[in-house]
């Protein structure tokens, strides 16, 4: 079994303050540095999300920064008295030009409230400056213009050994087509170039979707095995599919334990480590029976083996990999170190069940307290 260090990093949070950091999530270089990316949510309302902040560490043994805000990813004007922010963002080394690069999706928000139709909706990506310190100006990735409602939002990509990025992306759709007014959603896979300071577009995959929920969303992919997997988050349940060339993906087929019942993972997303690129385990989030007052059943994590014939979770290799402490954990992220390590970064969002789902003391009282957890997964 896998053996797994969680260090904690508080945020300071205080009854006084009217948010909480949200969407904690770490890239890492082969030197050791560490960059976290971490946003704002105001407490009191549906994913009101302030401009991105950072925080950074010069090797595994440092220790962190003080959480500070990114100028080049804050809220931006946009028309109309409208704001436009960059959210559900992912941090990556690529390793071909030795750069951090971030990506994620756009938010609009007027008057501090959320605007639903954005109408034009890109990919967003970022790259770091190390020179400075700092993440440059966020821009959107050109997608075909059929393409109007799309991101990145919390998706775990992959790097090609000739550097290109399968970055898998979400847009509105109908019947396996792009449909801006839809109210579903589907998944496909990008191949993009990085150069080092410029993301361009080169190939994209078949779409993905259900007619069931809000569709399919948030969709992680891995390598492992000779083969392409690619997670993927349903109102109802979660769903997997995989691939031979990381861009065209089989039908996907509801998660299950290796014991034919359902996974129970549900509303969230799902990500990926692997071991040695032959042992592929999921990160993940279920119905646990003792963790109803948690919203969404987004605590803890869990992380298990994946039998990748027949696309099962092995019911008996699953362990805790972030503790619940009364807060969601649903919003994390992963990411590869080596070839049997990784780790799992996760703030505690400190919003809860209906019908009072802004009380955050009711977080607190099973001791959240918005820390970061930041859990390292070794032996994989």
């Amino acid at each position: 079994m896998p053996q797994i260090t969680v260090e904690r990093i508080p945020t300071g949070f205080d009854e006084s303050w009217k948010y909480c950091y949200v969407h904690a999530r770490t890239g890492v270089a082969p030197d050791g540095r560490m960059v976290m990316t971490t946003q704002k949510l105001r407490l009191s309302g549906s994913d009101i999300f302030s401009g991105l902040e950072m925080l950074s560490r010069p090797s595994a043994n440092s220790p962190w920064s003080p959480i500070r805000p990114c100028p080049g990813l804050s809220r931006r004007p946009w028309k109309d008295g409208q704001e436009l922010a960059m959210c559900d963002a992912t941090p990556y080394f690529h390793k071909a030009t030795g750069r951090f690069i971030l990506t994620g999706h756009a938010a609009l928000y007027k008057d501090d409230e959320l605007v639903t139709g954005l109408k034009r909706r890109d990919p967003l990506w970022s790259v770091y400056d190390d020179a400075k310190g700092e993440w440059l100006p966020f821009q959107p990735l050109e997608l075909p213009k059929e393409f109007l409602e799309s991101g990145f939002g919390c998706s775990q990509l992959f790097e090609e050994p000739d550097g290109t990025l399968l970055i898998p992306a979400v847009t509105q759709t109908k019947a396996g087509k792009p449909v801006a007014e839809s109210s579903t959603a589907g998944c496909f896979v990008t191949r993009c170039r990085f150069d080092g300071s410029t993301l361009s577009l080169l190939d994209m995959g078949n779409i993905m979707d259900l007619p069931t929920g809000r569709g399919l969303c948030e969709p992680s992919i891995a390598f492992c095995g000779g083969r392409y997997f690619l997670c993927m988050r349903n109102d109802d349940t979660s769903y997997v599919s995989f691939s031979e060339d990381g861009l065209h993906f089989t039908m996907p087929q509801e998660w299950l334990f290796d014991d034919g019942k359902p996974l129970g993972s549900y509303n969230t997303q799902q990500h990926w480590l692997t071991g040695w690129w032959t042992r592929l385990y999921l990160v993940y989030t279920r119905r646990a029976g003792y963790n109803d007052h948690i919203f969404r059943h987004r605590a803890p994590l869990f992380i298990a083996e994946v039998d990748m014939e027949h696309l099962r979770v092995k019911r008996d290799t699953e362990q805790v990999a972030v503790p619940m402490r009364g807060a969601r954990l649903g919003n994390f992220s992963c990411c590869q170190i080596s070839p049997d390590s990784g780790i799992i970064t996760a703030a505690e969002w400190m919003q809860t069940t209906l019908p009072d789902p802004f009380n955050y003391r009711r977080c607190m009282e099973f001791g959240s307290d918005n820390s970061i957890f930041v859990a390292t997964v070794n032996g994989m």
